[in-house]
This record gives structure tokens, C-alpha cells and sequence, in this order.
């Protein structure tokens, strides 16, 4: 049967949190150019229709990559200090670093959880709608990875705030906006949903870019950053009137104990299809987990069907929509 959901509590706020602006953006500006947001939920983008917002990412740590000057978020003591106290944990494993750029998006990007990490099963082995499915079903929690986020803004800028749901999505969200330059929220994007913002400019138009698009640093030595598209320039600015958020991502172990403990225990397709049929006959639903059917579309939304994601409440209209 489908668990209750326990929501996480409300995240920690930090404030003056980075100490050197000017190395945030000199690292920004190292690893440009920046691509539009892609993912799994957007997998068959033609290259050349404009069907993105100005929202664009671009990961400095993670897998194989760890970029010269990371080390100032992925190190950062009291960052990791506050994760420490959220979880009221011992070891934190810091494993994905990313950066944000958004301009230009009149509607809020999507009210979701972060993707989920399950011991064994990832995004590498296992489609992401089926993991998402494991997440909300409550089948898999003893396998699924524990997962500190913090979020950096670097600016002010026009909108831009972020909506959270700390009491669970049938409750009213809670709202950072306004002061948020240097500021940082950390604590639980996988447990807890959250929703970015509309980001202005609000009165220059409607900016749609294709997924060649970059943005980066203006080749006129201007100082401002720009968006080319196809060759073309759609769009410049101000750095400081860019939307810049940084993501850390950690996993975390109650103690050394626990995180070698479960270091072995890992979750196998075999065992992920007889857990949900295990359930689904206990719930006398008509369904059967495929082995052979785990890579059709159909046959994953048939069985999210059954393990609803819920909509939160006081959520604004997303750019997917």
C-alpha cells in the first residue's frame, strides 16, 4: 500500500554567505557558455524550435567533472555545518554542484521535488519517471539515498523569488524573495516541494530560445552576458540583473556506522519489480511489473498512475505547462 508521506521541516536560511563575489564570478565566467535547460521530461526538443525559456544550467561538480574553483561552495564550512544540523548528522557527502541562469520567464518554473537517489538505482540505470515512481509510492524509503540541497543566490534582481512547502503540499507555501543576494536555503529539495518564481525583465517581450542557445559573457568586452541563438544575439545583460543560483547537493549518513552499513545493500531491478507487484496484488490492481516493459513510456505512466505525485497547492502556472 501506498505510505504516508512524512514532509521534511522548513530549511535553514543562511546569510553572507559567500565572502568573494568577484570569485563567484569569475568562475561563472571560466565555465561558460551556459546551455537551456534540458532533462528527462524533455527528451524529443527539435535543435531548432525555439521551445525553451531562458532558464540555463550547467553542472561544475558531479560524475567526472569537478571544475577549478568549486571548491568554494562544495567546501563551504558553514553550509556544511547547517546540513549537518538539518539532518542532525554526522557525515555529509557532498556529490553534484550547479548553476542557474534565468532570465525573462513570465511563468514559474515547475512545483516539484528534486529527482531521488536510491542505492543501486539511478538515473544511469533506471528511468527517471520510474524512480520518481519508487519515491512516491514509499515502497523503497529504506533504500532511498538521504540528500542535503543548498541553494545560493548571488543577486537581487526583478522577481526571482521561490516558493517552498515545508507543511506538505496541501498546505499554503512559504515564500523567499526580495533580499535573497548571498543568501542560502538548505535542507531537503527531495523530500520538500519548491517552486522557482517568475524572473524579469517583465517589459521587454517574450524571449522563447531553440536548445542551441548559450549564454555567457558578451564577446565585446562590454562586461554584460549575452544569449546567441543560431549566431544570433536575443538577448543581453547585466550579470547582477541574471537570476544566478548555485545547488549543492550532498548525500548524508547518520554517522561512519550507518554509511558503511548500507554501502552493500543495494536495490536490484529484480527486486524493484517484485516489490511493486508485491503491492499491486495486495491492492488487487490490475498490473504487472514488466522486467521487459521498463523502457516504454505507457507502461511507466500506467504504473505511476497508481502512485499519484500530488499537486501542491498556491502553485503558480509553470513554463511546462
Amino acid at each position: 500500500m501506498q505510505s504516508e508521506v512524512h514532509w521534511p521541516d522548513a530549511p535553514i536560511e543562511l546569510g553572507e554567505v559567500m565572502p568573494d563575489r568577484e570569485s563567484v564570478v569569475a568562475l561563472l565566467e571560466r565555465n561558460a557558455p551556459y546551455l537551456p535547460l534540458g532533462g528527462w521530461f524533455r527528451p524529443d526538443q527539435d535543435d531548432d524550435s525555439p521551445t525553451s525559456r531562458m532558464w540555463f544550467q550547467k553542472t561544475l561538480m558531479g560524475g567526472e567533472v569537478c571544475v577549478e574553483g568549486s571548491e568554494m561552495f562544495v567546501e563551504h564550512a558553514g553550509v556544511l555545518e547547517a546540513m549537518r544540523t538539518f539532518y542532525d548528522a554526522e557525515v555529509i557527502v557532498p556529490h553534484t554542484l550547479f548553476v542557474n541562469l534565468m532570465a525573462g520567464i513570465p511563468d514559474g518554473g515547475p512545483a516539484h521535488t528534486d529527482n531521488p537517489l536510491f542505492r543501486g538505482r539511478d538515473r544511469l540505470n533506471t528511468p527517471m519517471l520510474l524512480l520518481r515512481t519508487m519515491h512516491w509510492s514509499g515502497l523503497f524509503a529504506q533504500w532511498e539515498t538521504v540528500q542535503a540541497t543548498s541553494i545560493w543566490w548571488m543577486d537581487d534582481v526583478e522577481g526571482g523569488g521561490i516558493l517552498f512547502w515545508p507543511d506538505g503540499p496541501h498546505h499554503e507555501p512559504h515564500r523567499h524573495f526580495g533580499a535573497m543576494s548571498n543568501t542560502a536555503l538548505v535542507g531537503d529539495n527531495h523530500g520538500m516541494f519548491h517552486q522557482v518564481e517568475p524572473v524579469g525583465p517583465f517589459d521587454q517581450g517574450d524571449y522563447w530560445v531553440t536548445p542551441r542557445a548559450e549564454m555567457g559573457p558578451a564577446s565585446d568586452g562590454s562586461g554584460q552576458w549575452a544569449v546567441v541563438d543560431r549566431g544570433a544575439e536575443v538577448y543581453r545583460a547585466a550579470l547582477d540583473e541574471i537570476r544566478v543560483s548555485v545547488l549543492l547537493k550532498a548525500d548524508v549518513f547518520r554517522d561512519s556506522a550507518q554509511q558503511e552499513q548500507v554501502a552493500s545493500d543495494l536495490l536490484s531491478m529484480e527486486d524493484v519489480a517484485r516489490i511493486f507487484n508485491q503491492d499491486l496484488k495486495s491492492r488487487e490492481i490490475d498490473l504487472v511489473f514488466d522486467l521487459e516493459k521498463v523502457g516504454e513510456l505507457p507502461f511507466l505512466a500506467a504504473l505511476a498512475a497508481h502512485y499519484k505525485e500530488p499537486r501542491p497547492i498556491g502553485a503558480r502556472k509553470s513554463i511546462f505547462e
